[in-house]
């Protein structure tokens, strides 16, 4: 069993691919199929712009009358016939074309802005799986040092066993607690996998590695966030995404209310008549009786008013998500400080006592064994909270809309 436990802890350091933080992120921009799927939205919109800024085509119109193909006299068609060759322009009045540009230009912004969205919730997706990742590896490797350390205390039963001075109960137990030490690292180690498949999943990743080193949980390094609501607010991008909405919906108000200015058609060409050239010259315009778009401006400016309402309920969203992350991370900073660290070195004292105490025939056993394991558990409560913490500074940070 000592040779399996030292032969996994040399293979996994062996095959181990540094990870950092910083890295995943910028892998997960880089090459992440949701971003790259924005980008053809992106041209979807620049098209839209592109084709909302051309004029009218005009049209050509070509025209014969008077045809017959009988009768008496013989039909002569230059003579005879009234033959029509027009061209029309339409010219659009009102400022649409200009409307339309707002409008698509106002749509390529609203693009931008979903596709920066789009990449803050990755990021936010891959911080939270990065760091859940590394909480788990660092459990599977306290689990793979402990079933490693324990075996000296099975050699030790097993010395004293053989120099009867120990029963051979207490071995077994040792023994029992050595394999339950080797299921626990087995399951950490799974569990370990899980999370690191889960976060090369959230980077957009098709390739996992065997094994990954990870940056330190430690919070020495962990940068301090700000938590400023009239910062939040103004970072968001859900918050320019609603406003950029009404933007696009107030550009559509006016667009729909230059479509009420009807166009006027200009028209010019050619006319034979009766062996006679002559020049055709006219206009043509829509009179605005019965439909003058009052439908479409209704429906664009109740779209305006409703999406300022969303915006209202997005700046409360915002402030309630706030104040929430920063109450979490205050939380387990302080459960870290406060709480863990004593517990920390309380739990580690107390199995060096009971290590020393037992070899010299203080302590028995079982309480040897009981304090052992609540040294493993206040250490993997400690690296499982440490984890948790830098999860809730990603949280705060995508709360104030820190980009990543």
């Amino acid at each position: 069993m000592k040779r399996y436990l030292l032969s996994l802890v040399v293979v996994t350091a062996s095959a181990q691919t540094t990870l950092t933080l910083k890295d995943a992120l910028a892998a997960a921009v880089a090459a992440h199929p949701l971003i790259q799927a924005s980008e053809g939205r992106m041209a979807v919109s620049e098209g839209f712009r592109r084709q909302a800024d051309l004029k009218p085509n005009p049209v050509f119109n070509f025209q014969a009358e008077n045809i017959r193909f009988s009768g008496n006299p013989p039909f002569q068609y230059w003579t005879q016939t009234d033959t029509f060759a027009l061209l029309s322009q339409t010219f659009e009045t009102g400022g649409k074309r200009s409307r339309r540009v707002e409008l698509a230009e106002t749509g390529v912004r609203r693009a931008e802005l979903e596709r920066e969205l789009l990449r803050k919730q990755i990021a936010d997706r891959v911080k939270r799986a990065y760091w859940a990742a590394a909480g788990r590896q660092r459990i599977h490797e306290l689990l793979i040092e402990s079933a490693s350390n324990f075996l000296r205390t099975v050699e030790f039963h097993e010395i004293r066993v053989t120099e009867g001075a120990m029963a051979e109960a207490d071995l077994l137990r040792v023994r029992l607690e050595s394999e339950r030490l080797k299921l626990a690292a087995n399951g950490a180690l799974l569990e370990a996998d899980r999370a690191r498949i889960a976060l090369f999943r959230e980077m957009g990743q098709t390739g996992v590695p065997d094994a990954v080193r990870y940056d330190s949980l430690e919070i020495g390094d962990a940068p301090t966030p700000a938590a400023d609501l009239a910062t939040a607010l103004g970072q968001r991008t859900e918050m320019k995404l609603a406003r950029a909405a009404i933007a696009q919906a107030e550009a559509n108000v006016l667009l729909q209310r230059a479509v009420a200015s009807p166009d006027v058609a200009g028209i010019l060409g050619y006319k034979r008549n009766a062996g006679l050239d002559t020049l055709v010259a006219g206009f043509q315009v829509g009179l605005p009786v019965r439909n003058r778009n009052e439908g479409n401006i209704l429906a664009a400016s109740a779209e305006v008013t409703a999406l300022r309402s969303e915006l209202a309920s997005a700046a409360a969203v915002v402030q309630a998500e706030v104040a929430a992350a920063r109450r979490d991370y205050e939380v387990r900073l302080r459960q870290i400080g406060e709480s863990l660290r004593p517990m920390l070195d309380q739990a580690a004292e107390s199995a060096a006592i009971a290590q020393a105490a037992y070899r010299e025939g203080g302590w028995d056993l079982l309480r040897l064994l009981d304090a052992e394991r609540l040294r493993i558990e206040t250490e993997s409560l400690y690296f499982q909270a440490l984890a948790e913490y830098r999860q809730s500074i990603a949280a705060l940070e995508t709360a104030m809309g820190v980009a990543p």
